[in-house]
């Protein structure tokens, strides 16, 4: 089956299903390119709806996400952000592996089509000017025998006619001749063109056209397989990355699975409650008795003013309603917040205070780090004078110290607080009150006992603390668990640009080309802290060293 001997005489057919071919690839990569658009929309649209859900920070919605159903959509949210990754993926795989190949090969199949044409019609050319040169002489041997045939009667009936002169005769005879003789060679030449031509025409069609539609039936069938490889990439591209979305998937199950609606309870509850004990029952009053009626301490006039009960936390409230007191909540509305946060019910009052703690805890632990960090860097200053001066950084030393100072003050005045109010409030576990503070249960803090006379009938909580109010801080039972650390996992490596000699306690002496284990960065102090193996470690200067950071030990999300 060849288009040279099948199709010798469809030229300009196989000229117009060729062009045909070509633009059959071109839609193609149209059709390609779109795909490409509209895979990269869905992402970005996908990727944009994510983003609109996701908690606004420092806001009242990131609050409320910590709810396991909550937690659970932030996850399907990340994995949806994921998902679309893996749509761009398509895309780009699509438009390098497939529109680009198919561009450059529709460019390269153009030129192999004209090349090949071009050689069809210069044959076509050829063989038609054989053509006419064979006509032209066949033409011409016509015409001279006639010329010749004609000479020849004449000349015989000029012999024949006895009133001619015999040179008339003879002028006739010659003319004859000569005729005849151009007519010969009319023929000879007829004859010779006449058998060029049938071999330049036998060749045409068993030799050149054959070879010229062969190679373009191979160029139209390499187009054929090309378009069937690019539909096979077309899936491979998408089959690639249902692992990955399969993965995505089943982290929304995951997150799914996750929920836990006893713990989200719980959390209602600890978000909510106020530690207040509900009412007790409104006890009789007899007006029938011409005595002094007895009014009970739990009657709601008495929540008017009329008395001061003696309120404490740990026992039964008498006749209060708390949650219905309209104080607390006109103060809210004005904005009034106290810094002791004595506007809140006991139980939220507590978490606002342990929060305030935990957060004071973590500036001394910065602050103290970055002194640290100054000491570290004079203590170098000190041993090589050439890298700075140790005289400047005395004042930033002094700043950082008197910064920590404060903020120990103000730790110690919102313990205080705190212990005031894990004090009123009713008798905790000792697991909870160890979670909650550094406090003995068994050696409560001491509190000035004017804190009893703070508490107003309706539940709020004065501004008025005693300056002299003493909390004594004791170390818990379950300190010394600490003692002995396991040392830090390596979370890199690093090499030594330069030899460095750590004579200050803390430091670790290297020697320049050394490769060592990274076990904690650079917290923007300047040192970096290092293993040689288990038992020397120790701080070097960044700059001396070269880090280079294992990726995986951060728990970044990779897919494979």
């Amino acid at each position: 089956m060849s288009w040279g001997t099948e199709l010798w005489d469809q030229f300009d057919n196989l000229e117009k299903h060729t062009q045909w071919g070509i633009d059959t690839l071109e839609k193609c990569i149209k059709f390609v390119k779109e795909r490409t658009e509209i895979e990269l929309s869905y992402a970005k649209q996908l990727r944009n709806l994510s983003k609109k859900y996701q908690p606004k920070k420092n806001s009242k919605e990131e609050e409320e996400y910590k709810y396991t159903s909550c937690k659970a959509f932030i996850s399907t949210l990340n994995e949806m952000n994921d998902y679309a990754g893996q749509h761009e993926v398509i895309s780009e795989n699509m438009a390098s592996q497939i529109i680009v190949d198919l561009a450059r090969y529709v460019q390269e199949l153009k030129q192999e089509r004209k090349s090949n044409f071009h050689d069809g019609r210069k044959a076509q050319q050829h063989i038609e000017t054989c053509w006419k040169q064979l006509e032209s002489s066949k033409r011409r041997f016509e015409r001279d025998c006639k010329e010749a045939d004609r000479a020849q009667q004449y000349f015989e009936k000029m012999d024949a006619d006895i009133n001619v002169t015999k040179a008339d005769v003879e002028k006739a005879r010659q003319q004859a001749q000569i005729r005849h003789q151009m007519a010969e060679d009319s023929k000879a030449d007829y004859s010779s063109i006449l058998q060029k031509f049938n071999h330049e025409q036998h060749e045409y069609y068993h030799t050149h056209i054959p070879n010229i539609f062969q190679k373009i039936q191979e160029m139209e069938e390499r187009r054929i397989v090309r378009i069937g490889e690019s539909m096979k990439t077309y899936a491979e591209v998408d089959r690639q990355v249902i692992p990955i979305i399969g993965k995505c998937l089943d982290g929304i199950v995951k997150a799914a699975e996750s929920i836990d609606q006893k713990n989200d309870s719980q959390l209602v509850i600890e978000a909510y409650k106020s530690g207040f004990e509900p009412p007790g029952d409104i006890e009789f009053e007899d007006y029938t008795q011409p005595m002094k009626r007895t009014v009970s301490d739990n009657s709601l006039s008495n929540s008017r003013g009329e008395g001061k009960p003696d309120l404490k936390f740990g026992g039964k409230s008498k006749g209060k309603l708390w949650p219905f007191i309209k104080k607390n909540k006109l103060s809210l509305k004005l904005g009034a917040t106290p810094e002791d946060f004595s506007n809140l019910p006991p139980e939220q009052r507590r978490k606002k205070l342990q929060q305030k703690v935990d957060e004071l805890s973590k500036e001394i632990q910065k602050e103290m780090d970055q002194r640290d960090a100054i000491t570290k860097m004079k203590d170098v200053y000190l041993k090589n004078p050439q890298m700075g001066d140790p005289a400047s950084l005395d004042h930033k030393l002094a700043e950082v110290s008197q910064n920590i100072e404060k903020l120990r003050l103000e730790t110690q005045k919102f313990e205080a607080w705190l212990a005031e109010v894990e004090g009123r409030l009713p008798a905790r576990s000792e697991q909870m009150r160890r979670q909650s503070g550094l406090y003995d249960s068994q050696n409560p803090p001491t509190v000035n006992n004017c804190a009893q006379d703070r508490e107003s009938p309706d539940g709020s909580y004065t501004e008025e603390q005693s300056q002299e109010s003493e909390v004594k801080v004791l170390a818990t039972d379950f300190d010394d668990e600490f003692d002995d650390e396991e040392p830090l996992p390596a979370i890199g490596t690093c090499k030594a640009l330069y030899t460095f000699e750590g004579q200050n306690e803390g430091t670790i002496s290297v020697v320049e080309g050394e490769t060592l284990y990274v076990i904690e960065e650079d917290k923007g102090d300047g040192w970096t802290r290092i293993r040689r193996n288990e038992d020397e470690e120790g701080y070097v200067p960044t700059s001396y060293v070269e880090v280079c950071l294992d990726k995986n030990a951060k728990g970044a999300k990779t897919y494979i």
